[in-house]
């Protein structure tokens, strides 16, 4: 080991998001990304907003005050809260004294807005440093993140006519809460705050690069780096049961309806995994049509690994621009096929007959005729199906294809960093 590699200080990334616990598939994606590259040596130095349930960090005296969005509060406290949703001063302050006692070499943010708010691409890019964003949604282009409305694909806002999120109350269906957005959405654009601030987006999938060139972002801007799992994690070779799982939040655009009737006309039994707004209705859904399904609750951890690992597939019926969801690799890391709705990023993470199927979005015909040609197949093939997604994770979806991925990112928009990644003691 030569004298420089000895006492060279390893790059430094400022990585940022919301939430610093694992509420979601972008926190878990923020938080792991963060392990990889600590692993490889890199002093990574989050910032994010103070919450109950946050991890521990030496860096946390220098998060944001929390602020839970659409919560009730008084007159003057939903002025200070609708402030902080447009533009956190707040943020750019403790930011700057962040960065201050911790210089980055790049930064890359995930969720910021409505909490952290893009006030701090102003900031980041004052520095000079590189400033990466991944896209985790659709709120750069659709004010209300899904491009949805009323359980329906909508793109009404889609050529600066933004002003259909408070028209439709997108927001909650509040128009209060729908005005904000409209106005925050307005000033970011007016600021350039992601178009000018911020020097790439990260999409994790080839649709939603896609539909934001649709919706007018240059292709130079926009990067793919698909999303990964640590295949340590999970085991294989579980003993098939007689079920279809699903797993996650119980709202209108996960296509629960659909496959509680697809169920039902199919006669295949599924377990549901988790919680959401539509769980009484889905209830009684069940009792109208006769499906044999099963409402397991909230599932997590190897609990849900044994789940989705007995199951004879992972079924996503989502009725919306899925991005890309963890779910399905997790699901091939566990060594089970999937049958994945034809909609958004699923289709490019499923290969129909060989790791899986992907029924018509919406069709309770195509998604019936899905569950049963999948339990037709027999135990033998869905177990070969899922170890050949098992086999594409490892090449395509692994640790090391999105650290490497990400590291070629970072190294062409400051090439410096890869002199301070060669000189990390290995």
């Amino acid at each position: 080991m030569n004298f420089v590699a000895r006492n060279a200080s390893p790059p430094r990334l400022l990585n940022i998001n919301n939430y610093f616990y694992r509420r979601g598939g972008a926190e878990a994606v923020f938080l792991d990304h963060s392990t990889l590259f600590e692993e490889a040596g890199w002093d990574v130095v989050p910032f994010s907003m103070q919450h109950e349930k946050n991890l521990p960090s030496r860096w946390s005296e220098h998060f944001v005050s929390e602020i839970e969005y659409g919560r009730e509060a008084g007159g003057l406290g939903k002025v200070l809260q609708a402030s902080k949703v447009i533009y956190s001063f707040e943020a750019q302050s403790r930011l700057k004294k962040l960065m201050a006692e911790a210089p980055p070499d790049i930064a890359h943010a995930h969720n910021v807005y409505h909490h952290l708010s893009p006030a701090i691409f102003s900031t980041l890019k004052a520095t000079g440093i590189p400033v990466l964003m991944t896209a985790h949604d659709l709120k750069i282009a659709c004010p209300a993140y899904k491009m949805l409305r009323d359980g329906r694909i909508c793109e009404d806002c889609r050529g600066g006519r933004i002003y259909n999120v408070a028209r439709h109350r997108c927001i909650k269906d509040s128009l209060p809460l729908s005005t904000v957005v409209f106005a925050e959405t307005v000033l970011h654009r007016m600021l350039g705050l992601y178009r000018n601030k911020v020097d790439r987006i990260v999409v994790p999938s080839r649709f939603y690069r896609a539909k934001l060139m649709e919706w007018g972002w240059p292709a130079e801007q926009l990067s793919y780096v698909p999303n990964f799992v640590d295949l340590g994690g999970f085991e294989t070779g579980w003993k098939e049961g007689d079920y279809f799982a699903f797993a996650g939040r119980l709202a209108p655009e996960k296509g629960l309806t659909t496959l509680i009737r697809a169920a039902a006309r199919a006669k295949q039994r599924v377990i549901i995994a988790g919680t959401g707004p539509e769980e009484a209705s889905l209830r009684k859904l069940v009792e109208e049509t006769g499906a044999d399904v099963t409402f397991a609750g909230f599932v997590a951890g190897e609990a849900l690994h044994r789940l989705i690992g007995q199951s004879q597939a992972l079924v996503l019926p989502s009725e919306w621009y899925e991005n890309a969801p963890i779910s399905i690799l997790e699901a091939y890391a566990l060594g089970r096929p999937v049958i994945g709705a034809a909609i958004g990023g699923i289709p490019e993470m499923v290969k129909v007959g060989a790791t899986g199927l992907t029924p018509a979005a919406g069709s309770v015909e195509n998604l019936a005729d899905s569950l049963s040609q999948m339990a037709a197949l027999g135990t033998a093939r869905r177990s070969a199906m899922g170890a050949a997604g098992r086999d594409w994770v490892s090449r395509d979806f692994s640790c090391t294809s999105y650290r490497e991925r990400m590291l070629a990112l970072y190294g062409e928009l400051s090439p410096g960093i890869f002199a301070k990644a060669r000189a990390i003691p290995q």
